[in-house]
């Protein structure tokens, strides 16, 4: 213990960013994306910053909100650069905040999973997602949480795009509200006991 003492009070700056965390939630800006499969990410954490009491604010590359649990310190980011460049957002405000990429947990769609079905993973191939892919890009590594919520896949061939960006149908989200505390709990997680931990006790409910 007393190592760790020792380490904060020579390295405070690194003790400081070892217990603050980028939790990105992805999706497309604009009234004509909202409620929109693949805005799922902004939706999810939306609530979770509604139940933090956190507010947002436009800032540089995205609506920043900040907030605490227990002590970590959890800056909130949905990205204002449409979803193919969302890495441009999430490299900038992990070098702007000096959070690590073990820190990073980024909040996405996927159509592989059925509706509100969720799963953490804590690296992997973008699975054909654009944001991220430009993730990957910009930060130069697959080695980064994401959170992985489901929205299925009941779409004709060639329909994939006009589906993501279809809405959900009433049952549906009846489904994502009940996962989102839920969801809001495996953030919580994340950042106080890991992504060991978190992928151990979640993944399997």
């Amino acid at each position: 213990m007393w190592l760790i003492d020792l380490f904060r009070r020579t390295k405070p700056e690194l003790a400081d960013c070892s217990m603050k965390y980028l939790i990105v939630g992805l999706g497309n800006i604009g009234d004509e994306y909202v409620g929109t499969r693949h805005n799922i990410g902004f939706h999810i954490i939306d609530a979770f910053a509604d139940k933090q009491n956190a507010v947002w604010a436009d800032k540089r590359y995205g609506a920043i909100a900040k907030t605490r649990v227990k002590n970590a310190e959890l800056i909130l980011l949905k990205p204002s650069t449409f979803m193919n460049l969302s890495g441009q957002a999430v490299r900038y405000w992990a070098q702007q905040e000096k959070i690590p990429v073990e820190n990073i947990l980024v909040i996405v769609d996927d159509l592989s999973l059925p509706v509100a079905k969720v799963r953490m993973r804590g690296n992997g191939s973008a699975g054909g997602h654009n944001g991220l892919k430009n993730i990957e890009s910009c930060m130069m590594t697959q080695n980064y949480a994401r959170i992985k919520f489901g929205i299925g896949n009941d779409f004709p061939k060639g329909a994939q795009v006009d589906f993501v960006l279809g809405t959900f149908s009433d049952e549906d989200n009846k489904l994502i509200g009940e996962k989102m505390e839920y969801v809001g709990d495996m953030i919580k997680s994340f950042c106080l006991q890991g992504l060991a931990r978190t992928m151990n006790q979640y993944n399997k409910k």
